[in-house]
């Protein structure tokens, strides 16, 4: 056409993908930036505040022999560092050229990680909640609570469930060698 060349032709008339494109990863990625950055805040709070308190002669936590302590302690750290690798991914995305050569990996993958550790960052602050909630409920009601903390887990799973089709179509076309139709042609 005109002495154009295949890449010439192919950036011409997939100008309009890219541009759709790149206002639906720059809508995804501001909303995914907002709740990571939620979940930050709440996973720093949680990860600089000790359940029980500090015992004022020894500087130890109250709790720091028990499980649930540890469980606590550690999965706050770890929804503390998922948020931020997170957060620092969709800014990254936001942040991008949106050129058409971007879309190839550089930005599908930044979306997976983000993805991926913005999950990650709900489940670990959701078990760092309910094992600091552990220590506020009393003895005899401790075995009540574990339907309790299933029942609070339900939303984030549910969300997760309907989110994977797109999750997986993602990685497919990510690192296929060609992108499968997601849409499949049946004949009469």
């Amino acid at each position: 056409m005109n002495g154009e060349t295949a890449l010439e032709i192919f950036t011409t008339t997939h100008e309009p993908l890219v541009k759709d494109g790149g206002k639906w990863l720059n809508n995804t990625s501001q909303s995914c930036s907002v709740v990571a950055a939620l979940i930050a805040t709440v996973a720093f709070a949680s990860a600089t505040a000790v359940p029980g308190g500090v015992n004022q002669e020894s500087g130890f936590p109250i709790f720091e022999g028990k499980p649930a302590f540890q469980v606590f302690a550690l999965s706050a750290l770890i929804a503390l560092c998922f948020s931020i690798t997170s957060l620092v991914m969709f800014l990254s995305i936001l942040t991008s050229r949106f050129q058409e050569r971007d879309f190839e990996k550089d930005l599908p993958g930044k979306l997976i990680i983000g993805l991926t550790t913005l999950f990650m960052s709900i489940g670990a602050n959701l078990v760092s909640f309910c094992a600091g909630h552990f220590f506020v409920i009393e003895q005899k009601l401790k075995y009540a609570a574990y339907p309790i903390y299933a029942i609070v887990c339900l939303p984030v799973s549910f969300f997760a469930v309907a989110q994977f089709p797109l999750y997986i179509d993602l990685i497919k076309a990510t690192f296929a060698k060609v992108p499968e139709r997601t849409q499949k042609f049946h004949p009469f």
